[in-house]
């Protein structure tokens, strides 16, 4: 029978990972981009995240990761695109704060000061990775150590001086920096924000226009009356564009009906997710799996009937969203 000591060890070999995703994002944005705002770019976050995974076993390898507790931010907490993405990642734990009408995230230190502090308390770990910046983790990082846990803080490589609190530093067990090559292949420039931000001797350069702008370009540039900073007034307005039809069977199901059901859907995307999320569908016309299954349950649920044996209705689903999306940012096809 195992003793309380060896039952202790074997629990203490445990560690979290704990990443503040708006830090990690501006510095190593900045570091490799130039960046200075997340609509700038575009991450491959799953595959981020996979590398994050991989240099914590190189940096604990007698440990046993427990999870990734993945802090981020998103406008009234609907989560984005990205988001639903990640989170059924095995291991992995998305915590959203919410996401300001300035771009601010409100809520997220807080989040992982408690989850830090709870995870020490519980005894859950021996070890946690905070990948941070913020003066604020400081009073998690001592009640932390307090319970025995040795904490272990990460930093991006700044371009110049430093981007985390000098205090955080010193509370730090360990400490370790991941560098712009580390992180230069997930971080990719989204086309239309590099030639805007060139400038000579302080003024603007002159940017060549295309004679057919990118669906991207077209969709960041121009500014919905459609987007609502409620989630509940942005449904509200939703529900007062479906649809409505006389459901008989699926043999009666035409064209024209569920293609207004794609339609309709995607106008509800617009509203509660916001331009910026949607743009992340762009150029389109395939969906990442998990908006399109999320797209054909919401058809299927407005249709009343199960898509699963009508392919041909799938694709007026799928057509339908997409003459929504290109007809109210005017994108032509």
């Amino acid at each position: 029978m195992p003793t309380l000591h060896h039952e202790c060890r074997a629990i203490g070999r445990r560690y979290a990972m704990l990443i503040d995703v708006g830090y990690l994002y501006a510095a190593a944005s900045e570091i490799i981009l130039g960046a200075t705002s997340r609509r700038e770019y575009k991450v491959d976050a799953e595959r981020l995240i996979t590398s994050l995974m991989a240099r914590a076993g190189e940096h604990l390898p007698e440990g046993e990761l427990l999870r990734v507790y993945w802090f981020d931010a998103a406008r009234d907490r609907v989560p984005t695109v990205d988001q639903r993405v990640i989170a059924p990642m095995a291991l992995v734990k998305v915590r959203l704060g919410n996401l300001n009408s300035r771009g601010q995230q409100k809520g997220v230190d807080a989040m992982i000061r408690t989850d830090l502090e709870q995870l020490a308390r519980h005894r859950a770990i021996s070890d946690a990775i905070l990948l941070a910046g913020d003066e604020d983790m400081i009073p998690a990082v001592e009640i932390a150590q307090a319970f025995g846990v040795r904490v272990h803080v990460w930093g991006v490589e700044p371009p110049y001086g430093t981007n985390q609190a000098e205090r955080l530093l010193w509370e730090a067990d360990t400490l370790d920096v991941i560098s712009a090559d580390d992180c230069r292949d997930y971080f990719t420039r989204i086309g239309s924000a590099a030639a805007a931000s060139t400038k000579i001797a302080g003024a603007p350069m002159a940017e060549p226009v295309p004679a057919q702008p990118s669906p991207a370009s077209v969709f960041g540039q121009r500014h919905s009356v459609a987007v609502k900073t409620n989630a509940a007034d942005a449904l509200e307005e939703a529900e007062q564009a479906r649809p409505s039809f006389v459901r008989s069977s699926s043999n009666d199901l035409d064209q024209e009906t569920v293609t207004s059901i794609g339609e309709y859907v995607a106008h509800k995307w617009i509203l509660t997710r916001g331009r910026e999320n949607i743009a992340d569908l762009l150029p389109g016309p395939t969906l990442p799996t998990v908006i399109d299954k999320e797209l054909l349950v919401e058809a299927e649920k407005e249709l009343g009937y199960s898509l699963r044996d009508h392919p041909g209705t799938r694709i007026w689903v799928r057509d339908g969203f997409w003459e929504r999306v290109n007809r109210e940012f005017d994108i032509e096809e």
